[in-house]
């Protein structure tokens, strides 16, 4: 029978004398008995698993609403893509991979139904009454909004899990420093993992999505280093192989090449930086990848960013995606009697924007489609 603290004392024996252990952990804001057998941070991952945020994230896009086809990336299955890919660094690091399995599993919770479009909507509408922005909405959904216990409010995670959300930062992902000051402490290696495996799946998975979506082809991506690498190596290994199997293994050579450097790179930042313990840590990026690399990466993502991002179909879904949810806004605003009986309950505490903005944020993107149409459309029942 392995005991709590028996992983805890395997963690100081076997994790980097960097890395977060569970014992040193900051705790949480509402105290609670400590569990026999699981440590804090598996514990913060098993909440997460069990809200409803994260089973949310089944029906939340990234870059291809909803309806347009049931084989696009999900908000969950880029988790899962980005729980996998930060864990497998975390490993050869030798850091904490409960606690980066954690903060990859609850980095989204805070996202709105349409993806970025949807983020940026709600920014804008916002913008006059506190704003918004899915790190801050995130870091709310695990505090307030979620009610899963009875002696406190939302799911009491950890001072480091709570970090991990609120610090979040990546090309999409901006940091926000007035609530990362409510959440202090140094930026973990932990937690600029999750930041770096986000961008890998990113990038990576919506390569994979624009070829299936024929948004994007193999000519636009010639020339493009890394790409080229890639298929010179599956082409020279792999003999008449379909196409499908040719771009499911390119995909693989792309991520297994980037969490190669990546984990090479941040070892030699650890040694020559000389850091020896988290107290050692500061705001200074260690999790990164070498220069190279680094040119290669901006490389593809220039060609994602005009042949994919850009591209008139997806502009069109962004512009669709936006319509809705202010049009929902809107008449929410108009008429908060609209809002269901437990959004109704918070408007005298918490203001009609600002609750307006936790229902949509929380939508699906087809409930937020169900909804439009209930309100929109004369025959739809409501």
């Amino acid at each position: 029978m392995l005991k709590r603290e028996e992983i805890e004392t395997r963690e100081e024996e076997l994790l980097a004398p960097y890395a977060m252990k569970s014992a040193d952990t900051a705790g949480r804001f509402y105290k609670e008995e400590e569990h026999p057998y699981r440590t804090v941070y598996q514990r913060d991952k098993d909440r997460i698993i069990y809200s409803t945020a994260f089973r949310r994230l089944e029906y939340k896009t990234q870059v291809f609403v909803n309806h347009e086809g049931d084989y696009y990336r999900t908000r969950l299955t880029h988790t899962l893509e980005v729980a996998q890919i930060a864990r497998t660094i975390a490993r050869a690091l030798r850091l904490n991979e409960d606690l980066v399995e954690a903060i990859s599993l609850a980095h989204d919770l805070g996202h709105t139904p349409f993806g970025h479009a949807g983020e940026n909507t709600l920014s804008e509408l916002m913008k006059d009454h506190g704003g918004f922005d899915h790190n801050t909405h995130g870091l709310r959904v695990v505090d307030v909004l979620e009610k899963k216990y009875a002696n406190f409010p939302g799911l009491n995670l950890t001072q480091e899990v709570r970090r991990g959300i609120i610090r979040h930062s990546t090309q999409f992902d901006k940091r926000c420093a007035d609530q990362a000051a409510d959440v202090p402490g140094p930026l973990l290696l932990e937690i600029q993992v999750v930041d770096i495996a986000d961008e890998i799946a990113y990038d990576n998975h919506d390569l994979d999505d624009g070829l299936k979506s024929g948004l994007l082809s193999e000519a636009d991506l010639t020339g493009v280093e890394l790409w080229d690498e890639a298929i010179g190596s599956i082409e020279k290994n792999f003999q008449n192989i379909d196409m499908e199997t040719k771009r499911y293994q390119t995909i693989r050579y792309l991520v297994n090449t980037q969490v190669n450097n990546l984990v090479d790179n941040t070892y030699a930042n650890i040694k020559s930086s000389n850091i020896k313990s988290v107290l050692a840590l500061s705001d200074k990026k260690i999790v990164c990848f070498d220069g190279e690399m680094d040119k290669k990466r901006f490389q593809l993502r220039q060609v994602l960013m005009e042949k994919l991002y850009k591209n008139y179909r997806v502009i069109r879904m962004t512009n669709k995606a936006s319509r809705f949810l202010k049009s929902l806004f809107e008449i929410y605003c108009a008429s908060p009697e609209q809002l269901p009986p437990n959004a109704q309950e918070n408007l005298k505490d918490r203001g009609k924007h600002r609750v307006i903005a936790d229902y949509l944020a929380g939508m699906t993107d087809r409930f937020a489609l169900d909804q439009y149409k209930r309100f929109f459309e004369p025959y739809e029942r409501v």
